[in-house]
């Protein structure tokens, strides 16, 4: 079992910028891949920005150039961060957190499969 542990997140002006934080522990030997998703009100859970275990990155097309996803692997923690540059009143959601199985790099992830963060909410104004 893998625990994760969300930070950052907040309220930020069109155009600014904000860096989310995931802390991994447990079972991190178990992890093909990390990732953030997002969910909007009315609207379904979706990739944001992924990353595997060796490095490779996928990004939603609406945040490629804007947003970064990046790793750092301690002895028991994977420490997972999400750069958001120039951001868009459309970004706003609930960013989650998760970890676990490769089908989270592809965008295919399920709420029943891997962990999932709490969740941290992001608001952009216009």
């Amino acid at each position: 079992q893998v625990q994760l542990v969300e930070s950052g997140g907040g309220l930020v002006q069109a155009g600014g910028s904000l860096r989310l934080s995931c802390a991994a522990s447990g079972s991190i030997f178990s992890i093909l891949a990390m990732g953030w998703y997002r969910q909007a009100p009315g609207k379904q859970r979706a990739l944001v920005a992924a990353v595997t275990a060796g490095g490779r990155t996928n990004y939603a097309d609406s945040v490629k150039g804007r947003f970064t996803i990046s790793r750092d692997n301690a002895k028991n923690t994977v420490y997972l961060y999400l750069q958001m540059n120039s951001l868009k009143p459309e970004d706003t959601a609930v960013y989650y957190c998760t970890a676990g199985p490769i089908t989270i790099f592809y965008g295919h992830a399920a709420p029943q499969e891997g962990s999932w963060g709490r969740g941290t909410q992001v608001t952009v104004s216009s």
